[in-house]
């Protein structure tokens, strides 16, 4: 099981740079970059393993940081991975996901981006099994560093209250941890991945469960096959929401179908905390969906990398 430890990382972010992401009908904040190699953050996590017994080390234990950390976050449709050079995000990737990569194939596609003879650690969530033991390969054979996988046993920060944790997705826990640490409980996520994914953090500051609801890309794909007469479409903002064709139809069916979704789970799932949770968005198409929600408050798309950062930190 997710072992349930209570949430103590403190601290602050030493950098944080926003700034307005203009699109039109509203607002929204998007975190562009961030430093967490700050004396306020590494304080933190020190102060996680000086008060929560089972660090490495025991209590009071210093956690370690490394010089350079890969974190990965494998979905079933894209691969995400952010390379953090003493605590800041300074490269990130997006690669297709294929199930059938073997370790040195991903050996070779990483060769391409990164000196992974300059990597010291790998910190692994992914949600295709059998991608696991491949990236323990290449951890291996081609980077010789400490791979971490996201999984049961692993120390999160951030008690599960699931009928059983190990059927939570790990980049599902992952969010929930860094939006926990960076925008305080109760907080919601919403991951738009190959699924749309609701995650909540309630006012106590644990992980309470979510919805799950089927993707924007696994949507269309699914209409496209069945509409013989429809045709695919770029995923991009339509002039009016009335579309005057085809293409304008679909695109403003994908853009204000399912802002008008992300409302209607949001005000659900308050009502039923029965507080205004604070509502954080990523995932690939965040961006695209978040100016014509009436609840998402900010656009993060590093939140899982950052999150894969903050657990390799309370494990090592």
């Amino acid at each position: 099981m997710w072992k349930r430890y209570v949430d103590a990382f403190g601290g602050e972010d030493a950098t944080i740079s926003t700034e307005a992401h203009d699109l039109p009908r509203r607002r929204v904040r998007l975190t562009r970059s961030r430093t967490y190699g700050s004396a306020a953050q590494l304080a933190g996590l020190a102060g996680y393993c000086a008060s929560v017994a089972g660090c490495e080390g025991g209590v009071g234990a210093t956690p370690t940081i490394l010089d350079m950390l890969l974190a990965v976050d494998v979905g079933n449709t894209q691969t995400v991975l952010g390379l953090y050079a003493d605590g800041v995000l300074t490269e990130s990737w997006r690669t297709a996901t294929d199930a059938t990569r073997t370790g040195d194939e991903l050996g070779v596609l990483l060769a391409g981006m990164l000196d992974l003879d300059a990597v010291d650690g790998i910190c692994l969530s992914s949600t295709v099994p059998a991608l696991v033991r491949e990236w323990e390969r290449l951890a291996e054979r081609w980077s010789g560093a400490p791979i971490l996988v996201v999984g049961p046993g692993v120390k999160t920060g951030i008690p599960i209250r699931y009928d059983d944790p190990r059927e939570v997705g790990p980049d599902r826990i992952v969010n929930a941890v860094a939006a926990k640490h960076r925008y305080g409980a109760p907080v919601i996520v919403v991951d738009f991945g190959t699924s749309t994914n609701f995650d909540v953090v309630s006012p106590a500051g644990e992980y309470v469960g979510g919805v799950l609801a089927p993707g924007i890309e696994t949507s269309m794909e699914a209409l496209f096959a069945r509409a013989a007469r429809l045709v695919k479409i770029d995923y991009v903002e339509p002039p009016s929401v009335i579309g005057k064709t085809t293409v304008g139809g679909l695109q403003s069916g994908v853009v204000y179908g399912f802002a008008g979704q992300v409302d209607g789970i949001v005000a659900a799932i308050r009502g039923e905390l029965g507080v205004d949770a604070r509502v954080i968005a990523t995932g690939g198409l965040a961006a695209l969906v978040a100016p014509h929600s009436s609840t998402i408050e900010s656009v993060d798309p590093f939140l899982t990398l950052d999150g894969l950062w903050l657990v390799w930190g309370l494990n090592t």
